[in-house]
């Protein structure tokens, strides 16, 4: 089971991470999907977990739903080069309803979620950034808590503290939560959906203006 180094870099903990062993989802996971973008962004994206098409890739978000993320965040006016995107969970959790059948997506339970959190509050730490925006119900749950319900919590900014090492700059972090964009693809309305992720990620972009 690897331990989350001390001191690491983006590089050094995802070097880390794929060894791995903590809980079960990494045996028949083809590999571990850590992160992609900048590792000094100000925005910061947290999923829920690797999906078939980011577990073949080894990178998150690039199967439909990322897609469909990269879409929104360009309708949101930001640039996606200048995000740093991740999951809670950094292995695919699924289940195979039989012989040649394709990989169906499982929910991870909050156990994987503790035991894979300990890798994604290090990598914000490095990446430190002013906004993240959690995608979804599990991101959610992993950073404020079992309690969290999109439903309740989506389109606000929440005051994320402990950002920075400077007592000047603690509580100076923000999370804004939204639907994630797998639940848009499945939403009934998905025209409604989408426009209430792009909302959100613009009221994520807001607070990275100048004042």
């Amino acid at each position: 089971m690897a331990v989350v180094p001390d001191d690491a870099g983006i590089d050094q903990l995802r070097r880390a991470a794929t060894q791995c062993t903590a809980c079960e989802l990494h045996v028949p996971a083809t590999q571990t999907v850590f992160s992609k973008g900048s590792a000094t962004a100000r925005l910061a994206l947290v999923g829920e977990q690797p999906g078939d098409a980011e577990d073949v890739r080894g990178v998150p978000f690039v199967g439909p739903a990322g897609q469909l993320l990269t879409r929104a965040i360009l309708e949101a006016g930001i640039e996606p080069a200048d995000c740093y995107v991740t999951n809670a969970v950094k292995h695919f959790r699924f289940t195979v309803p039989g012989p040649g059948q394709r990989r169906l997506h499982q929910t991870p339970d909050l156990e994987h979620m503790t035991t894979c959190r300990p890798w994604l509050v290090a990598e914000l730490a490095v990446v430190d950034p002013v906004v993240v925006v959690l995608l979804g119900a599990t991101a959610g749950k992993s950073l404020l808590g079992p309690d969290f319900r999109v439903t309740r919590q989506r389109g606000r900014l929440i005051p994320r503290a402990g950002r920075g090492e400077e007592p000047a700059r603690q509580n100076l972090g923000w999370f804004v939560a939204t639907l994630h964009p797998s639940a848009v693809l499945r939403a009934d309305d998905p025209v409604a959906a989408h426009a209430q992720l792009v909302g959100d990620l613009r009221l994520a972009a807001s607070v990275l203006q100048p004042t």
